[in-house]
């Protein structure tokens, strides 16, 4: 598989988890600065790790949630809240991951998570509520 089409896949994964609204966002937002780093997450991150056959969607989540906690990178959490909704984890799932976290990784960091993941599921929740919100798997 050569870059090109990395890239294609890469961005269908990627749109196909984190969704249209937010690939679209993160694309018009590119600079000539930025242009580097989108194509390598989208490459890499997606055309190449997301595309992986050796975890499922779901579990890739999973993981990503528990890293993006243990680390407190928060502004990417809610992001990948939203992205496990999208592949099939359940407010439940995504609790527990938070609740592992809190033993392995200390309670404090889970502290910070657990409101940063409450919002983002109140936010999917309401996008379903509105009919023809681009949040909306239904709207697709």
């Amino acid at each position: 598989m050569d870059d090109r089409e990395r890239a294609e896949r890469g961005t269908k994964v990627r749109r196909e988890v984190l969704g249209d609204e937010h690939v679209d966002r993160a694309v018009s937002a590119t600079t000539p600065f930025t242009e580097p780093f989108q194509d390598l997450i989208t490459r890499y991150a997606w055309g190449e790790i997301w595309s992986r056959p050796g975890l499922s969607r779901p579990e890739r989540s999973l993981v990503t949630l528990a890293v993006l906690v243990a680390l407190q990178h928060e502004q990417e959490l809610a992001m990948h809240v939203k992205a496990a909704l999208r592949n099939g984890l359940t407010p439940a799932q995504i609790q527990e991951v938070l609740l592992q976290v809190a033993v392995y990784a200390g309670v404090p960091t889970a502290n910070r998570a657990f409101p940063i993941a409450q919002r983002a599921l109140a936010e999917a929740a309401e996008a379903i509520q509105r009919p023809g919100d681009p949040e909306d798997p239904e709207a697709r």
